[in-house]
């Protein structure tokens, strides 16, 4: 990048300084003669923009280094680091039974964690809980909430671009539920609402089993199975947000739903969750043979409902999680069986996130938001803690 002299245009500065930032953010401290290697501006450049940012506090100066027994020899060179507790971003996976919530830093670090259950309560309720583990966790980690810089939220059900919930089969009275809305009048960020399989794919791409990979389909098994998907690298919502929405197949009147297929009694598995799944599992593999045949019902609905999503977007890698208990045990029966119906057979992986993928994925969602902020060279304003 050319170096620039004193008057430069504020869309220069803000080049500039979007350079620099990125120089910092990598973690390391560096000296101004460092930060012109790594940019490639001049020195005056380099020390205006650095002045810039430690007003708006978003570099800060390290501690000088010391030399041999803690002496330091000389004046040291000034040193600069990124800022990243000048701002903190939310991550909130509001699921069927429990509420979980992150916190992170302008790095994407997770610095804190809060859960709170919500098994069996109503819209109103889980709207009041979710906002109480929000509040919760800023207390605990004594982040103020005027430090919050973004907020991803996970919810079940068909999301539109707006955060509305426009269906949820899965939450009685969730139908509706202006998510987005709602949650910025109490968080005072923008909150950035999608479903939750979407996040989970996220989730998984940068932290998980498909990391490096463009087009990825993430199966979220659960009470009424899911899918997300992304293509290029990119979330497919669809027109109106139902995308891999799988959990609708049933309904052709050729698959029964999982609390029947996973059902060892004849009766309907109920509460369908994670120790009724895993359960199941444990004792198929004990040689149960009732729940050997409630898990193969269970893998081929799997089959059907991954076949679809594969022959439809061939993705490089399918991914399978949601229930993070007992659910290792479908991976091999899966790939066996989808090598008989698809044309190019996937990678099929089981989550590495576990129950975190979905919150992972909401965080990257707030980072993205974040990075825009501190990067795009159109953002108006600086950024203030």
């Amino acid at each position: 990048m050319a170096a620039s002299g004193g008057g430069d245009s504020s869309l220069l500065r803000r080049i500039n300084s979007a350079a620099t930032l990125r120089a910092l953010r990598g973690g390391a401290a560096l000296t101004v003669t460092e930060l012109m290697d790594a940019t490639g501006l001049s020195r005056p450049t380099v020390e205006g923009v650095v002045d810039g940012l430690l007003g708006e506090r978003l570099v800060v100066e390290a501690e000088p280094e010391s030399g041999p027994a803690g002496r330091r020899r000389g004046r040291p060179a000034r040193r600069l680091r990124f800022h990243a507790e000048a701002g903190y971003l939310l991550a909130v996976d509001i699921g069927m039974h429990e509420v979980r919530c992150l916190l992170a830093d302008l790095t994407g670090t997770v610095v804190a964690r809060h859960s709170r259950p919500v098994h069996g309560v109503d819209a109103e309720e889980r709207l009041d809980r979710t906002r109480a583990a929000v509040t919760e966790l800023l207390r605990r980690a004594h982040v103020s909430r005027d430090l919050l810089w973004a907020a991803g939220v996970g919810s079940p059900g068909i999301v539109d671009r707006k955060g509305v919930v426009t269906y949820s089969a899965a939450v009685p009275g969730w139908t509706g539920t202006d998510l987005g809305g709602r949650l910025s009048r109490s968080l005072r960020c923008p909150v950035l609402v999608e479903n939750d399989a979407n996040l989970a794919a996220i989730g998984e791409r940068w932290q998980g089993v498909a990391a490096g990979s463009d087009d990825v389909v993430y199966i979220l098994a659960g009470l009424s199975p899911g899918a997300g998907s992304l293509i290029n690298g990119r979330v497919h919502r669809g027109f109106g947000g139902a995308a891999g929405e799988i959990g609708a197949l049933h309904l052709l009147g050729r698959q029964a739903p999982p609390e029947t297929l996973l059902s060892t009694t004849g009766t309907p598995l109920v509460p369908l969750d994670e120790e009724a799944v895993a359960e199941v599992f444990r004792l198929a593999r004990t040689g149960d043979a009732v729940a050997r045949e409630a898990v193969d019902r269970f893998v081929q609905r799997l089959v059907h409902d991954i076949t679809a999503m594969v022959l439809t977007l061939d993705p490089e890698i399918v991914v399978v999680g949601g229930w993070a208990a007992g659910i290792d045990d479908v991976v091999e029966p899966l790939r066996a069986e989808l090598a008989k119906f698809c044309l190019r057979l996937p990678r099929v992986e089981l989550s590495a996130l576990g129950s975190d993928g979905i919150g992972l994925g909401a965080l990257r969602v707030a980072l993205d938001h974040a990075e825009q902020r501190l990067f795009a060279v159109s953002y108006e304003g600086a950024p203030h803690s």
